[in-house]
Order: C-alpha cells, then sequence, then structure tokens
C-alpha cells in the first residue's frame, strides 16, 4: 500500500462513524443535484402564483402576473445546467431527446422539459406580451424596435377580437400548464421516492413534499422579487397585492410544513431497522442543515412572523420589513430541504452501519463557486427578460392609432 492511500484511507477513518463499506465512502451527487431541485422548484412555485390571476381569477396578484411568469421562464432557461455540469459531458445531452429511454424516469425529464419551456411557458409568455409588442413597436426606433416586432411574429392586429383570443388562449393555457407545473417538479421527488433500497428517500410522500416545497419557494420569491424591483423602479409596493399573496404563502408553508411532519411521523410509526441510522443521521449529520435551518428558521420562524403580521395591527412598513425577512428565511430553509434530500441520503452505509461526510469543493465543476453561479444566473437572465419585455403596465390599445393585419 502506498504512503499516499493509506494517507487516504486516515481521512477516511476520521469522517466515517461506525462500519462502513469502501465503496459506500463517496458521495456521487453533489451540491449541482441541490441546486437543480432547487430551480426546478422555483419554476413551478412562480407559475402557480401567475395561474391565480387567469384561471382562478384572483385579481390582487395581477400586479404580479408577467412578473411571476418571466420569472418561471428564467429560471426554467437555466434549470437544466446543474445536471448538464454533472453529466461531465454537456455536449452530450442532447442524446435523452434523440435515443430516449421510457423506462427511465431521469431521461424522461427531457421530454418533460422540452414540453414545459415549448407548450406552456414561452406561448403563455408570448399571447400575454402580444398585443404589448405591437404597441412598443409602434412607439420606439432603433434595435428595440425590431427585436419588439421580430418577438410579436410581426403581428399588428390589436383589436378587441384578438385581445379576447389572447386571454382566452392564455388561460388554456394556463390550464394546461398547473399540471404540467406539478409533472415538472413532482418527478423529481418521484426519481427519489422510488429508490426503495434507501430508507431516506423512499416514500410515497416524497413527490407530493417535494411538490409542496416547490409551491412555497415559488411564491416567495415572486414576493421577494415585487418588494425589491418595484422600489427600485420608483414605484409603490401594492399592499392589497402583497397581502394576498403572503395569505397564499402562509397556506402553502402550513401544508407543505404538515406533510413534512406527516412523513417524519409516519416513519417513526414504521420504526423498520434502518430508524436507528437515520436518527444518527439526524443528530449528527444533519443538526444544523436539518433542525436548525430547515425547521426552525425555514419553517416555524417565518409561520411565526406571518402568524403576528395577521394577529397584530402592523403599519405598511414594518408588515413589508417582516414579509421580506419570511421570504428570505424561506429560501433559506426550501434551500436546505434539497440539501438535507440530495446528501443526506448519501451519508449512511448500505449496511446502514455507519455515516460518512461531504465534503463540498470550492472551485471546479462539482463545487461551491460554480452553484453560487447557477444560483445566479437566473437573476441575469430575468434581468434581461424585464429589459425585453417590462412587466410593467403598457399604454391602453386606444392610445395607439389601431392597425389591424389584412
Amino acid at each position: 500500500m502506498t504512503p499516499a492511500m493509506t494517507e487516504r484511507l486516515a481521512e477516511l477513518a476520521k469522517q466515517v462513524q461506525g462500519y462502513i463499506y469502501p465503496n459506500d465512502i463517496d458521495v456521487h451527487w453533489s451540491i449541482l443535484i441541490v441546486v437543480y431541485p432547487y430551480l426546478t422548484g422555483l419554476v413551478a412555485g412562480a407559475f402557480i402564483l401567475a395561474s391565480l390571476v387567469k384561471v382562478f381569477n384572483v385579481k390582487e396578484v395581477q400586479p404580479t402576473y408577467k412578473l411571476a411568469l418571466l420569472t418561471a421562464l428564467a429560471f426554467l432557461l437555466i434549470a437544466p445546467m446543474p445536471l448538464l455540469l454533472h453529466l461531465g459531458h454537456p455536449e452530450r445531452g442532447y442524446e435523452v431527446l434523440i435515443t430516449p429511454n421510457p423506462t427511465s424516469a431521469m431521461a424522461m425529464f427531457g421530454f418533460v422539459y422540452a414540453w414545459y419551456l415549448m407548450a406552456v411557458l414561452l406561448l403563455e409568455v408570448w399571447f400575454a406580451y402580444r398585443k404589448d409588442l405591437i404597441l412598443w413597436a409602434r412607439q420606439e426606433h432603433g434595435p428595440m424596435k425590431w427585436i419588439h416586432r421580430a418577438l410579436a411574429l410581426f403581428s399588428n392586429d390589436v383589436s378587441p377580437e384578438a385581445i379576447e383570443f389572447d386571454r382566452k388562449a392564455m388561460k388554456v393555457i394556463t390550464i394546461v400548464g398547473i399540471p404540467s407545473a406539478f409533472l415538472l417538479h413532482g418527478y423529481v421527488g418521484f426519481i427519489f421516492g422510488s429508490i426503495k433500497a434507501n430508507p431516506w428517500w423512499s416514500s410515497v410522500l416524497m413527490p407530493i413534499v417535494f411538490l409542496f416545497s416547490a409551491i412555497v419557494s415559488g411564491i416567495a420569491l415572486v414576493i421577494l422579487l415585487y418588494m425589491v424591483v418595484v422600489p427600485l423602479r420608483g414605484g409603490i409596493i401594492d399592499m392589497e397585492c402583497l397581502e394576498k399573496m403572503a395569505s397564499f404563502l402562509f397556506y402553502a408553508v402550513i401544508v407543505d410544513f404538515s406533510l413534512e411532519c406527516l412523513d417524519f411521523i409516519h416513519r417513526l410509526y414504521e420504526s423498520e431497522e434502518s430508524i436507528k441510522i437515520l436518527s444518527e443521521l439526524v443528530l449528527n449529520k444533519l443538526i444544523i442543515s436539518l433542525l436548525v435551518m430547515q425547521v426552525l428558521l425555514g419553517m416555524l420562524a417565518p409561520l411565526a412572523i406571518m402568524v403576528s403580521i395577521k394577529l397584530l395591527h402592523l403599519n405598511d412598513e414594518l408588515k413589508k420589513l417582516l414579509y421580506f425577512l419570511s421570504v428570505l428565511l424561506i429560501q433559506l430553509g426550501i434551500f436546505s430541504t434539497r440539501w438535507n434530500v440530495v446528501i443526506g441520503g448519501q451519508m449512511f452505509s448500505k449496511s446502514l452501519s455507519g455515516l460518512t461526510t461531504y465534503k463540498m469543493e470550492l472551485v471546479g465543476i462539482e463545487g461551491l463557486l460554480t452553484s453560487i453561479a447557477l444560483l445566479i444566473l437566473p437573476f441575469v437572465v430575468l434581468g434581461v427578460l424585464m429589459k425585453i419585455l417590462p412587466p410593467w403596465d403598457t399604454p391602453p390599445v386606444a392610445a395607439v392609432e389601431p392597425r389591424v393585419a389584412s
């Protein structure tokens, strides 16, 4: 045995608690696989919030409709990148579409993603902005005029009939998009929940927990963006809109927390042979990320803050501050949830005899800096989208000379 091998074994001996087989030592799914379900969850949650306007006719959240759509689109464009980087050969990613394997849940993601991007989000964004693009193109000059004309597919029809058709098309697409959003993120939980050999993942509630946590994170993100972007533009936050979104967030957090508690109680009640190693995992390895960051800071603290807002008579400025703090804590909690599922499920041996430790790299494809860049990139894309497609009110049709395409 070489000195390097001896040193490596000594390092591993310090990390491992209990007996663990050599092939159980490495954590194969790194932080990139934590970032991936986190991003897709934000997509699903933001789209569900947007659907409240077109399907459920919740007029109070109308000011955030287009912002929610653009947020979902920006994060969806970046969502596959953690998977592609984790592959090692991202240039081969297209092969999942040209050589499909219908029996593989992971392989079918390519088709779910393509459907949701092209048949749902892009279509709804186009119908939502078609009239605006025409009006902008008539008022502008230079490159932006031609960008807006091209995005409108050179349509000029802003007649009442055309606008009514756009409205009906958006409603139909949104109705189709709701189960599509559920499928997009629910399948991530399905992948983990279907791994029967891993007691930390194998749960019939896993897809549902993933789905409701996605709704929570997406709504919280749109609230956060709304509270940041509107003041930066010199606008005034609509308190009725903010409080309505916060109410939906409050109920979603309650449902999500209840489902996670139910899953935990179910595991304790079954008390299978894995309960001992899972208890050690929670108390030794995940005590900070699970009990403190996910449960205490990410769930209980926001719930307590939002209950306080409902019970106490607070002024608007204090409410804004507390809502802002709540959504930040919720994002921390949901990211911790993804960390605890992905990383936590790989930190005990297949023999259920010992625990290991995940040492995250700082640089490199699987490193911390890459993950931070992937978390920042959707906001950059969103900024570009908001520059081209401002999610604000546009002039009424009557303010521009009407021209109907022949």
